[in-house]
């Protein structure tokens, strides 16, 4: 009980500053696997964050079958947090495959961007957005309920 207790109060400074509905997201420049910066403005409409593998794996799993820049053309991007991974194997291994992706992957290196967003491990944080405000969030712990989710996505 004491553990749990202890845990609870660790986790509350994350949880008391995960951004909430009605707030504007502080925008962003971070680099993708490409090293392309993206820089977060009013014109994206969803954004994806995973803090760990598992949920990156989601994502690959759920844009499997689509074709190069699908994500883009739904104004959607997928931010993943790999302040974890050793750099030799970020470096060596990790972003060179990502580099093989139909999709853009930013990079949260430094941990700066995705944990503003409570992303509970193993799972994708959606983010609806208009005009950079966060108007819903919802969680994705399966990769078919995010490929239906996405493929409802307008494009355009």
């Amino acid at each position: 009980m004491k553990a749990a207790c202890v845990l609870l109060l660790g986790l509350l400074p994350l949880m008391a500053n995960a951004a909430q509905v009605g707030e504007r997201l502080a925008p962003f420049t971070l680099n993708d696997q490409h090293d392309q910066a993206f820089t977060l403005d009013a014109s994206t409409r969803v954004l994806l964050a995973a803090s760990d593998m598992d949920g990156a794996k989601l994502v690959k799993a759920a844009l499997a079958d689509r074709p190069k820049g699908w994500l883009e053309a739904r104004h959607t991007v997928f931010v993943a947090d790999i302040q974890g991974m050793p750099a030799l194997i970020g470096k060596l291994f990790a972003i060179p495959k990502m580099r093989d992706y139909s999709y853009r992957v930013v990079l949260d290196r430094e941990g700066q961007v995705v944990p503003q967003y409570g992303v509970p491990a193993g799972q994708v944080q959606w983010l609806q957005l208009e005009d950079g405000k966060l108007v819903s969030k919802r969680s994705f712990s399966d990769a078919e309920a995010l490929g239906k989710a996405l493929a409802e996505l307008p494009q355009g």
